[in-house]
Formats: C-alpha cells, sequence, structure tokens
C-alpha cells in the first residue's frame, strides 16, 4: 500500500491555482510507493501580509490537516515557510506534520555558517521572525531580504521570470557578498519556479523549501519517526468542531 501525504495549501483557490502550486514537485520527485495530494484550505487568508492574515493562515491550515489521519494519510507537509499551523496539527495528529520553514532553515544550517532569505516583499518578513525566534536561529541568519514586489499567490511567477528572477538574483547576491550568507533560502514555496535559476547563477547553495520538506516527509517515514508528543502534547478536550466550523459555513 502507497504512503500517502496530504500538502496544504494556506490560501483558498481554485484547481488552476492548486495546480501551480503543486509544480514545486516534478515528475520523478515522488518516491515510487508515495502518492502526493494538495489541497488547499477552504476558506482564510488572502497574502498573509498581516498578523490577522497569519491567524487566518494557521486557522485555516489546521482545518485542513485534521482529518488527515481519519482520511488515510500518512503524513501532513504545509505548503507556506511561515509553517502556519505547524504546532496546533503536531498536538493533534500522531503522524508526521512538515513545514517548509523549519525544515529549509535547519537544513540551512547543515550546509553552511549564515544563510539569508531572500522574499517577494517585506510584509512577509514578520513571518519569518516568528519562526526565527521560536527555533532559536537568529545566531546563523545573515539577513531577510526582499525584491519589494507584491505576490500573485495563485499565478506565482509564471509571465514574470525576466524581471523577478533578475530582482532575486540582485538580492540573493547581496546577501552573500555584503551580508555574509553562504547558502540562500527561498521565502515562499511560491518562488519555486525561480530555484533552478538562482541555482545556476549563485556560489552558494539555494534551498527551495516545499521540495525540502516534502523529502523530509518521505525520509521521516521510511525511518518510522513522528515529531514527539511530549513535546506537542494532545489537547485532553479537543474541539475539533470549532475548527470545522467553515465547512458548515460552505454547506449554508
Amino acid at each position: 500500500m502507497s504512503k500517502r501525504v496530504k500538502i496544504i495549501v494556506p490560501i483558498p483557490m481554485d484547481k488552476a491555482g492548486v495546480e501551480n502550486r503543486s509544480a514545486q514537485i516534478p515528475d520523478g520527485f515522488v518516491l515510487p510507493g508515495y502518492e502526493v495530494v494538495f489541497e488547499s484550505v477552504k476558506a482564510g487568508a488572502a497574502f498573509g501580509d498581516s498578523y490577522y492574515d497569519t491567524l487566518l493562515m494557521d486557522y485555516s491550515v489546521t482545518e485542513a490537516g485534521l482529518r488527515a489521519e481519519q482520511e488515510g494519510f500518512d503524513a501532513v507537509c504545509i505548503d507556506t515557510v511561515s509553517d502556519s499551523g505547524l504546532n496546533a496539527l503536531r498536538s493533534r495528529l500522531s503522524i508526521p506534520v512538515i513545514a517548509p520553514g523549519m525544515s529549509s532553515f535547519h537544513i540551512a544550517c547543515m550546509l553552511g555558517q549564515k544563510f539569508s532569505i531572500i522574499t517577494m516583499w517585506d510584509e512577509w518578513f514578520p513571518l519569518y521572525k516568528k519562526t526565527l525566534t521560536e527555533y532559536q536561529l537568529w545566531p546563523r541568519v545573515a539577513s531577510l531580504r526582499s525584491i519589494k514586489t507584491r505576490p500573485d499567490l495563485a499565478e506565482l511567477l509564471a509571465g514574470k521570470e525576466e524581471v523577478v528572477f533578475a530582482k532575486l538574483l540582485q538580492q540573493a547576491t547581496l546577501a552573500i557578498e555584503q551580508d555574509g550568507a553562504d547558502v540562500i533560502v527561498l521565502g515562499s514555496t511560491t518562488m519555486h519556479q525561480s530555484h533552478a535559476y538562482l541555482a545556476s547563477k549563485l556560489s552558494v547553495p539555494v534551498i527551495n523549501p516545499g521540495q525540502v520538506s516534502y523529502k523530509l516527509c518521505e525520509l521521516l517515514l521510511q525511518l518510522g519517526l513522528s515529531h514527539s508528543k511530549k513535546a506537542y502534547p494532545a489537547p485532553q478536550a479537543p474541539r475539533d468542531e470549532v475548527f470545522h466550523i467553515i465547512d458548515q459555513l460552505n454547506q449554508a
């Protein structure tokens, strides 16, 4: 029987938008015996550009992941470097729950001494500041840099490569030459289309967060490992119905 992995897109979007997100996992990337299912949240944030949207993403991602074990999934990946809903889902589920921020930042620490996060706009900086503080990784951070360009979370970078890729390369180069970065982390899974270009132009490793988190998920499943329930204790009185009110609103 194949291992099934649910990847949760944190922004509500149509089928075409979900397919654009799923393109970060190319043909041949998934090991034989594994099945990947991308699922968009039913309702929630628009851009992740504020503390308000951060709360919505935590809520909607948690709602989408709560039933994963009951649906027969063997693991959950969260498709956002904000790691939205990670702690809540680890508390509620026993199957592995993996997120790109935690995965990519720690892989970066394994590959170099200092890493920089290169992202689309400054409005996402609070997302990284929150997780970097929680993971106690600031001593390993060279810088946070953005290209000050509003992201398109459905169409992603398609049609914008000529301008966006050059801006990303410029900021990544400054992170290496001025800030002391020896690893570059893309600040969003929505930036995956730029990975091959940047990796071919830069002299340091470039981490594609969605791919890293998925491969880590496969590794944990192969090793029979999951998160510690001592670190993420289960609630004594779960109230899952509070989250599933989204379903009730959609059906009304």
